[in-house]
């Protein structure tokens, strides 16, 4: 008890001596008193002055942003009064404050020995502790020894840190559980119980996130928290009704409405999201990032115009610059705008050149009509690297949009020598043979190979599909219906499957249709020419469609 009056006398002292120092009067010790002598301050070193004055003067100067002098201050109240476990910890929080930890924790451990009560003195060196990683000198400081709780909430707090940095999750579990007992609003202790859990992987970490929101529902924080949780455990449907009540509850809160955005451009609900990165561009406008995501999102819902003017917008300095080129450069061209679109890319690969962006400017130099332009650019780059199996694909697609279907060929060949995992080159060798109804043995193998390598790829099990369909029609021809048909059977299998992983494409719409044609399901195979029709037929590949389709309907009709 002595020790506390001693430390009131102190802070009263203290206390007295700031009021008349903010008043502009200066003190003269006389014995135990002070009297008021002039309103000038006296000089900053005054040995006979007591600590208090000191300690005062190291105030002025921490206020001022001048450490050294505050430390050297309180030295000098230190050497005054060397025993004063308050100058001590004043001293402590100052050589921290200087980044000198270890002289810190040395006056902080005074202060402690000296007074071993004081909760402030304790709460302090516990923090010296955990920045030391030092979990039982830290217990030590914050525990009180006969009960084994906290000496009070801020040290429980402060514990909690310490056992959660340390990843020991069950003491961290235990201190959380404390602080729900004894905070008077327990919500923040709910959290860090659910972070607790978290550390600890015991899957409590939703229920506890419930709790909270019972005792506190729509809070703000524990929603966010509880939807990443949704999130991490893949519970799309949990996350997205979470992030709507924080929409409805906080529509000021742009992060969570960017937040549902892209949630729902996950899960395919590109209505929902586009509407979702509107209202956040209203207030964000400069976030070029959720702007080249809307203009994504629009060209998905196959809204091209929209999503041209969207990704127009991005500006030269943005970092979403090149790929909004790009993004434009695709729309272009399936728009057959090739002059445009070639524009764009060479703005793409200005900006960032990449090995796929230079690839695709040789693509649309041939489309847009310079083929020569196009196989000297890609010419010029394999001169660099003669094997490299990409280069001999690029060109081969290029002698392919020009329908030079036997050059294709012979660089897809060479492509395949170099790399006989390039999937693409083996598929498009494998299609062509299909296609014109040679080496269909060699043409199963390739595509079969090119399906290992990328087996949910919906191209190449329509290419399958399509070596099964050519399988089947000499079959026919010759009258072994019953081979033809197990062989049409399993086109039909690959043939849907890759309707539904590409998500509908003409020539897989076209492949069924003459599949359920040659099976005489007539109204199937119209039903699937129509969709072919639908999905914009990619001309040059689909150049009997329409009359297989005017002639089946009038067959029907």
């Amino acid at each position: 008890m002595k020790v506390r009056i001693h430390r009131l006398n102190q802070i009263a002292s203290l206390s007295m001596v700031a009021a008349l120092l903010l008043s502009g009067c200066a003190l003269i010790p006389i014995g135990k008193q002070a009297r008021l002598r002039d309103p000038a301050p006296g000089p900053e070193l005054r040995p006979d002055a007591p600590p208090e004055y000191d300690i005062l003067v190291a105030h002025d100067h921490q206020a001022r942003g001048d450490l050294d002098d505050a430390l050297a201050a309180f030295e000098r109240a230190l050497e005054k009064d060397p025993d004063s476990a308050y100058i001590h910890r004043k001293l402590a929080m100052s050589l921290i404050r200087a980044g000198r930890p270890a002289e810190s924790l040395e006056h902080a451990e005074r202060a402690l020995e000296i007074d071993p009560e004081d909760p402030r003195t304790r709460v302090f060196v516990g923090q010296l502790y955990r920045m030391q990683r030092n979990v039982a000198a830290a217990e030590l400081a914050l525990l009180d020894e006969e009960s084994g709780e906290p000496i009070n909430r801020e040290a429980g707090v402060l514990l909690y840190q310490v056992y959660m940095e340390s990843d020991r999750s069950d003491q961290a579990i235990d201190l959380a559980l404390w602080l729900v007992d004894v905070v008077d609003d327990p919500i923040y202790a709910y959290a860090a119980l659910a972070k607790a859990y978290e550390l600890a992987e015991e899957g409590a970490e939703r229920a506890i996130y419930g709790e909270i929101l019972e005792l506190h529902p729509h809070h703000h924080e524990t929603l966010m928290k509880l939807a990443d949780v949704q999130l991490g455990e893949n519970d799309t449907e949990g996350a997205l009704q979470t992030l709507k009540e924080i929409e409805a509850n906080y529509p000021n809160d742009m992060r969570s409405v960017v937040r549902l955005g892209f949630l729902y451009y996950e899960t395919e609900h590109f209505s929902e999201s586009a509407s979702r990165f509107e209202t956040f561009l209203a207030s964000e406008p400069g976030d070029d990032e959720v702007r080249f995501f809307l203009g994504i999102v629009r060209r998905r819902m196959g809204e091209d115009a929209a999503a041209i003017e969207v990704f127009s917008a991005i500006p030269e300095d943005s970092e979403h610059s090149a790929e909004a080129h790009t993004q434009l450069a695709v729309l272009l061209e399936r728009r057959g705008d090739f002059a445009r679109a070639l524009e764009e890319v060479e703005a793409a690969v200005a900006a960032k050149p990449t090995r796929p962006r230079e690839l695709y400017y040789a693509t649309l130099r041939a489309k847009a009509g310079d083929f020569d332009g196009a196989v000297a650019y890609l010419e010029g780059l394999l001169l660099k690297d003669p094997d490299d199996d990409e280069l001999l694909f690029n060109l081969g697609v290029v002698f392919s949009e020009a329908k030079r279907t036997q050059e294709a060929l012979e660089y897809m060949e060479r492509a395949i020598e170099q790399n006989p995992n390039n999937a693409s080159a083996l598929n498009y060798v494998g299609y062509t043979w299909a296609e014109r109804g040679d080496n269909l043995d060699q043409a199963e193998d390739y595509i079969v190979r090119a399906l290992d390598l990328r087996p949910d790829d919906g191209f190449i099990i329509d290419s399958l599909g399509w070596v099964y369909y050519m399988r089947a029609r000499p079959l026919f021809d010759t009258g072994r219906n019953e081979e033809a048909k197990k062989y049409l059977d399993r086109a039909l299998k690959e043939l849907l499957r890759a309707q539904e992983l590409t998500g509908g494409d003409p020539v897989v719409s076209e492949h069924l249709g003459d599949t359920y044609l040659l099976l005489d399901q007539k109204d199937r195979a119209l039903k699937n020419y129509r969709e072919a029709v639908d999905l914009t037929p990619r001309e040059g590949e689909q150049p009997d469609l329409l009359e297989k389709l005017e002639a089946l309907q009038r067959e029907i009709e």
